[in-house]
Parts: structure tokens; sequence; C-alpha cells
């Protein structure tokens, strides 16, 4: 049986070329970018290369910076946390504006920023799963607010953010705007010559690069404290030996993500749609948030009557791999918190299950996925002990 997978969202298939344009940098061009001799020095044309990349790839300019990191969990954290030795420490401001939405990472790092004596303010979500302006401009403080730290694109719903207009009341306040772009970044359109955020972070396993390597942008004229400190790798802004070959595919892998948008918005979209269409057919099935507001290769889908973990484990059993969401939180027991934060019931809220396409998903694919998703369904209602009653 060939299996399907549906959970890009979690991580996506190193592309082909990008794997083959990484492999001379272990055993040929293996040498330590720092070094002064040959070994070191022959590899700088193609981290050159990788790192215009990856600025044409979000629109960045030549005096901004990006900072080569091993995810975007470590940019998060750096963002944050470089924002309280900044400015919160020394007494400047004493808050941080996030979602309640947000990835793990971000949670997480704000909670243990709550444990330091920070304020943290999270922002509800509206009908459409989304914040608006006018609520952050509600909220915020200008003599207060230090950052601002909103997801671009959410990672269970797929649902975007109005990160234009978000980071203009930002501007307006003169308070620091963050973005985690990780579901974004070639899935919908990325350049920060457009849209004033001051810092974003991306991850490349997301778009078809290799996993253990990110990317920290930094608006032209910011500083951040440190993350980590050691050698003067990234500036002194990031210290650790640069993962050569991760860079180089990375690079590439932003460039393809980047090249391949117009696809991803229709081809992709369509392919997601017409999965869409088929789990709607099944009979108390609902589908989080409108189309036109998400990313075009992500469903989250509510089964009434069935735990998410076990259609997880049924559908894997029949070849098809989803999730029940973030799989930073798989583990987790809990009631998913996009769902509890949209005001949808906690009987539900245990019901979500997210499939997520890439380039890489085929028709025939979701027409097998499609069958496989409404006999689970079926299967597993037939021994619900909620199903029948809750109705």
């Amino acid at each position: 049986m060939d299996r399907i997978y549906l959970d890009n969202n979690a991580t996506t298939i190193v592309d082909p070329r990008v794997k083959e344009a990484m492999e001379p940098f272990y055993c040929q061009q293996y040498g330590n970018p720092n070094s002064l001799h040959s070994f070191g020095t022959e590899i700088h044309p193609a981290m050159r290369l990788a790192m215009d990349r990856l600025y044409s790839g979000i629109g960045a300019g030549d005096e901004d910076d990006i900072i080569v990191t091993s995810c975007a969990c470590e940019g998060n954290n750096h963002v944050l946390k470089g924002i309280y030795y900044d400015l919160i420490r020394n007494g400047q401001k004493n808050e941080i504006i996030t979602t309640q939405v947000e990835h793990p990472c971000i949670r997480n790092c704000c909670n243990f920023l709550e444990s330091l004596g920070v304020t943290v303010t999270y922002l509800p979500v509206n009908a459409d799963g989304i914040v608006d302006s006018d609520t952050l401009r509600r909220h915020i403080h200008p003599d207060k607010t230090a950052l601002v730290s909103i997801m671009w694109a959410n990672n269970e719903t797929g649902l975007i953010f109005p990160i234009t207009e978000l980071a203009d009341v930002c501007r307006e306040n003169g308070v620091l705007f963050h973005t985690d772009a990780v579901q974004a970044i070639g899935k919908v359109s990325v350049d920060v010559s457009r849209v004033p955020v001051d810092f974003l972070t991306f991850s490349a396993h997301k778009f078809h690069g290799p996993k253990g390597i990110g990317g920290l942008f930094v608006r032209q004229g910011l500083k951040l404290t440190p993350l980590l400190h050691g050698g003067e790798q990234m500036g002194g802004m990031r210290a650790g030996t640069v993962n050569v070959p991760y860079l180089i595919g990375m690079g590439l892998a932003m460039e393809m993500a980047v090249n391949n948008l117009a696809y991803e918005d229709s081809s992709i979209r369509g392919l997601r749609d017409q999965l869409e269409d088929a789990i709607l057919t099944i009979p108390d099935t609902l589908v989080v948030g409108k189309r036109s507001l998400r990313t075009p290769n992500t469903i989250l889908a509510s089964f009434r009557g069935i735990e998410g973990e076990a259609m997880i484990w049924d559908l894997n059993q029949n070849g098809v791999a989803a999730s029940t969401g973030s799989a930073c939180a798989s583990e987790s027991l809990e009631p998913n918190p996009t769902f509890v934060a949209m005001g949808i019931s906690d009987e539900l809220a245990h019901t979500g299950i997210r499939f997520s396409l890439s380039r890489f998903s085929r028709a025939e694919e979701i027409d097998r996925a499609a069958t496989v998703v409404r006999q689970s369904a079926e299967r597993l209602r037939t021994i619900s002990s909620t199903y029948n009653t809750g109705k």
C-alpha cells in the first residue's frame, strides 16, 4: 500500500534538487567557512548565493540582517528574549502582546518571560479565527508595550493574519513587531519590503528544505542581544559554525518555494478544495475557517463523535498521514487550543484533524485520501460512545 502524506504543515519532504545541491558540501567542499585557507574560502561563493536567495525570497534589503539559526523556534526565542534583555529588564517597557493561537514555541517562551515578571497580553481571535487590527489597537500601549508577536499564518487552521495592518498599528505606536512566518513561506507572498515587520522568522523544513536550519530577519538599524554567545559568526549576532550544507539547501529551497507560489495558489488550492469538498459530504463534519482566509494547502476539520487521536491512528493504519494539529504539541491530550480560542466546544475541540498538502501532493492521492477519510469516519462512529447519543 502506497502511503499518502498529508502532514506538510509539520514538515515537508526535502526537494530532491535541494538534496543534490547540498551533497558536495559534506565530503568535497567541507571546510569551516571561518578558516582562512582554501578549504574554508572556496565555499564562500556558494554561501553568498544561498544568502542572496534568502534575502530575495523575503524581499529583504542589503542593509537588513538575516541571521541563520537552527530553526524558527530558536529565532522566536531570540526575538522575545532579546527584547526582554534590551527593553524590559532595564525598565523601559514591560509588556509583550501576542495571541491565544500562537505556536507552542511562542506561547511557552511567553510563559517563561511571565515567570520573570513580564506582562504578556494574549489577544483573542475573532469569529473568523484571526486577530484584526482593531483588537490590537485597543490593547497596545506605546509607553508600555515592548513587542507585538503575531504569526503570519496559523499552523493548525492555515488562517492568514492581516500582517500589514497589524504591523502598521505597531508603527503608529512606536512598538516593535515580530511575525512567525513559518507557515507562510512558500504558501503566500512574504515581502518585508512591503510589510513593515521588524523581525520575521522562518524554518527551511516547512518549504522543502532540510530540518535543523532556519532564519531570523532583523530590520535595518535594529539589534538584539544574542541568544547564543561564542564566536563571531553572523556578525556576532549568533555564535556557532554555520551549517554549510543546510544553508545551501535552505537558500535553494527558498528560491524554489517563491517560484512555485502561483502553482501553490492554483493547483494545490484546487486539490485542497477537492479534498475539503469530499470531507464536507460526511455528516456532522465542519471545517474551521473560510477558504479565502486560509493558506491554499490547509484543512482543519472536526468530525463529531470521533476523538482526534483515534482517527489519526485509523487513517495511519490505512496509509494516510495527517495530524491533530501542531506536531510540537502532538503529545498533549488537552483540547486543541486554537479551537478553544475560537469558542468551539470542548467536545469538538478534541476532534480536530489537520490535512496539509504540498506541491508534491498528487490528484490520485487526494482521491484515495478522501475515500479513506470517509471510511474511517464511518468505522469509528459505529463504535463511538458519544456520536449517536450526542446528536
